[in-house]
């Protein structure tokens, strides 16, 4: 084959479906694969090189180069870029031309390439190659990234791949990321761990502060280019979140002129909502601006049946709940990168968020004496709330790059000021068991709760190369935050007056100030590398109860060693072995005393006395490339110390308890597999699997809590392109039974379908979505005590359709892969 032929051919593959390219890159490790042993008897030289982004002059990871004989076009050799963009190729001596390829751009062809004994290694300098794009009735079409990428220390999810996403919030997207678990009330957990910073951009949000990771339900998925989950992180990272970090990325272009895209969602139960995400650069100016407005219905229910044992007698209860929330949410964010010259940049933003709800539930209580032929009474309680959330976000950047290749110096300052203010009415009416009145009088309650955060976050990163791989990073960082929470419940007397309930009513306090200072080296030597590094985090924290006078300080100081240890066996295999230490401390959920209301039955509240919990993780992973995919495996373990779990009682009266305890350790064991695969170009494969062992003891709390479970979870996403514009998406999760330290949770199964097809001379995207098919979507679970057995189910979102319209405006259909926004 000659040159010209393999470049046209090359550039086929690179119009349309990148993933013609990916096919030819993958089946290029084949061949590599097929000539080692050639290679290997015949050549002991070298060629060395780069490959690079044309544009950003940014580092191509896992990009391929091929050398052919310049006499017959016979392929011999070939390599894989590193993490760097570098390759080396083992070949002969002789004349020989490069073809550099990498998914998503345009074959780029070197000639004059003269390999002799003397000239090795043969530096050929860098190559640079081109996004591949054609042109349609003038509007460009670029090449899409995969909806996964994957390397040893991270995953990255690309939002806009996974079509099901459309219309959707961030709750929705992380619900479908590997590893990723979200369950009713919002709360994230990875590899089967309840503690997991996230982070926005690289730093702490309003959006997963007051009311935890349940905030990001307010956060509508077109503003996320992607996320980003570090399983193992560095020393570089904070140590809170012992199961890791999750990196939700914002949208943000910087291409010169003015582009951006726009959404219009409307779906059932209702959901409607748009979105504007625009870019304006000009010289050394660059203006963004994103603007998200939905308005959502959301219904929901839930059911739990209890029974008490009590004095050789059993007392039952059945608690049947429907809630709707309606919610209008606004959301707008703002900023100007100014460049005094291409090394240095500063970048200004404000975040501007406000939320407002109105939610109401209907109760009903049944009650039955030793079985359910047995009726004694029906309560009914309604719960109607009004709730208003505003918080906003300022921040400044600088970054300064230096003339040597890596070094750099990133500077930042923000400040969050969030709050939220509740007020709720309960009415409660009593009911003989034939549904005649009781005689007793109905109850009016009302709960006023009004809470604030402010925090003030300054970090300084500094990375220094040295050698020719070696490098230093150092860092330091500070963070104070004041949180409040003025809570009230009365209850209105047979006068018409309103009495204050003592034992529900305080004022707390939260402060917190953290800290930290950081060092990292690491260098590589031939084929291993390694990474060390160590952070030192001083923690000091004081709750306070006004009205009871109820003072609790903590302060403790702690060093978290990380290292990462990398050796590439061969150019399609590549293993890490890696260690952190972590830390679960405490927030403000977690030591607010407040009790919910909502059900006064069923009490769930934070724990004053919490302590924070450490964890020591260690991980073995392996990476490999294949001809038609990718897979990713690793093995890990975790020991934890005081482990949090959140515990039930239950009273005599038939009330129960929830709140968050420190039991003793826990030792969690898994092993997981992530894979892309695409068997034919019409069809896209994404999957994971992850299966895990945890033993927790919490005995010295209470002989019962403890649990030995076997669990694992597997997500799977099918694509087909069935028209040239027309694609058709399917994706499953399923969860399998765990075993906790008070009973179990039962398995969970969701099916997803989507459709999209581009429309407006292809500047439009039109996307048809059904979020859980089957209406599957239910958190089961069985708790048992000493003195009861509880089973619930949960369903917090019914089946959602959403139709969705995305059109771009001088922007391709997906932006090129840029580099990562924001230092953790």
């Amino acid at each position: 084959m000659g040159i010209r032929a393999i470049l046209e051919k090359g550039l086929t593959a690179g119009r349309g479906l990148s993933v013609l390219v990916g096919i030819r890159i993958m089946v290029f490790i084949l061949f590599c694969s097929s000539f080692t042993v050639f290679a290997q008897n015949e050549a002991k030289l070298k060629v060395i090189g780069k490959i690079t982004d044309a544009q950003s002059n940014s580092a191509l990871s896992y990009a391929s180069i091929r050398l052919f004989k310049v006499s017959d076009s016979t392929f011999v050799s070939g390599a894989i870029t590193d993490e760097a963009g570098a390759f080396t190729v083992d070949i002969a001596a002789g004349s020989y031309y490069s073809l550099a390829e990498f998914i998503g751009y345009k074959p780029q062809i070197t000639q004059g390439i003269k390999l002799t004994s003397v000239n090795s290694p043969l530096n050929i300098g860098t190559i640079k190659v081109t996004a591949s794009a054609r042109t349609l009735d003038e509007v460009t079409v670029q090449a899409e990234k995969s909806s996964m990428e994957l390397s040893l220390d991270k995953k990255i999810f690309n939002v806009g791949k996974d079509l099901a996403n459309a219309g959707g919030t961030a709750v929705d997207i992380l619900t479908n990321v590997p590893s990723v678990a979200v369950d009713v009330e919002g709360n994230v957990s990875l590899r089967g761990s309840g503690n997991v910073r996230i982070l926005i951009d690289g730093k702490p949000s309003g959006l997963v502060s007051i009311k935890g990771a349940s905030g990001l339900a307010q956060l509508q998925g077109s503003m996320i280019e992607r996320v980003e989950i570090i399983t193992n992180p560095s020393a570089r990272y904070e140590a809170e979140g012992m199961g890791g970090v999750i990196n939700i990325v914002l949208k943000k272009e910087r291409k010169e002129g003015i582009n951006g895209s726009f959404d219009i969602i409307t779906g059932h139960p209702t959901n409607y909502g748009a979105a504007a995400n625009v870019n304006y650069r000009r010289k050394n100016l660059n203006f963004f601006i994103n603007y998200t407005m939905s308005y959502r219905n959301t219904p929901g229910k839930n059911f739990l049946y209890q029974e008490l044992y009590r004095n050789d007698s059993t007392f039952i209860m059945e608690r049947d709940m429907r809630s709707n929330l309606k919610g209008m949410n606004n959301s707008a964010r703002g900023g100007i990168d100014y460049y005094f010259n291409p090394k240095n940049i500063l970048t200004g933003s404000y975040t501007w968020r406000r939320s407002k709800g109105k939610r109401f539930s209907n109760l009903n209580y049944r009650d039955y004496l030793s079985n359910l032929g047995n009726l004694t009474g029906i309560t009914n309680r309604t719960q109607d709330e009004t709730e208003t959330e505003p918080n906003a976000e300022y921040s400044l950047t600088y970054k300064k790059t230096f003339d040597r290749k890596g070094r750099e110096l990133t500077a930042d300052v923000r400040y969050l000021d969030n709050w939220e203010n509740s007020d709720q009415y309960y009415n409660e009416n009593i009911f003989k068991a034939d549904g005649s009145p009781s005689g007793i009088p109905p109850l009016l309650q009302r709960a006023v709760n009004y809470e604030t955060e402010k925090q003030l976050l300054f970090q300084l990163d500094y990375v220094h190369p040295f050698g020719k791989d070696g490098k230093f990073e150092a860092g330091a960082r500070s963070s104070t935050r004041d949180m409040t929470n003025d809570y009230i419940v009365t209850q209105q007397a047979s006068d018409g007056g309103w009495i204050t309930l003592p034992a529900l009513t305080n004022d707390f306090l939260y402060e917190e100030n953290i800290n930290a200072a950081y060092g990292i080296v690491g260098n590589k030597t031939g084929k291993f590398s390694y990474q060390a590094g160590v952070r030192a985090e001083w923690t000091g924290v004081t709750t306070e109860l006004k009205q009871t006078r109820d003072v609790n300080e903590r302060k403790y100081a702690n060093l978290f060693p990380s290292m990462h240890i990398t050796y590439d066996f061969a150019k399609q295999n590549a293993f890490q072995l890696s260690f952190s230490r972590r830390v679960r401390r405490p927030q403000y959920n977690d030591l607010s005393p407040f009790a919910t209301y909502s059900d006064n039955r069923n009490y769930w509240s934070g724990n004053p006395d919490l302590n924070p919990e450490f964890t020591n993780a260690f991980e073995l992973g392996h990476i490999k490339y294949m001809s038609k995919g990718s897979l990713t495996s690793s093995v890990y373990y975790r020991h934890t110390n005081g482990k949090i779990t959140s515990i039930r009682r239950v009273q005599d009266d038939g009330s129960s308890y929830t709140r968050p305890e420190n039991l003793g350790t826990e030792d969690a064991y898994g092993v997981e597999f992530t894979s892309s695969f695409t068997p034919f170009p019409w069809w896209k494969m994404d999957g994971s699997f992850n299966f895990f062992r945890a033993i927790t003891d919490g005995t010295s709390l209470d002989e019962d809590f403890q649990s030995d479970t076997y669990s694992w979870f597997v997500r799977a996403m099918s694509r087909f392109t069935l028209w040239k514009s027309t694609d058709v998406q399917l994706r499953g999760n399923y969860e399998a039974p765990q075993q906790t330290p008070q009973g179990r949770r039962k398995a969970l199964a969701t099916l997803d379908l989507a459709a999209t097809r581009d429309i407006l001379k292809n500047n439009g995207t039109l996307t048809l979505s059904v979020i859980d098919v089957f209406n599957s979507r239910k958190f089961r679970s069985i708790t048992e005590g000493p003195n009861f057995y509880a089973r619930n189910s949960s369903q917090g979102r019914l089946r959602q359709i959403n139709l969705t319209l995305n059109y771009r405006l001088h922007q391709a259909k997906k932006k090129p892969k840029e580099s990562l926004e924001g230092e953790f």
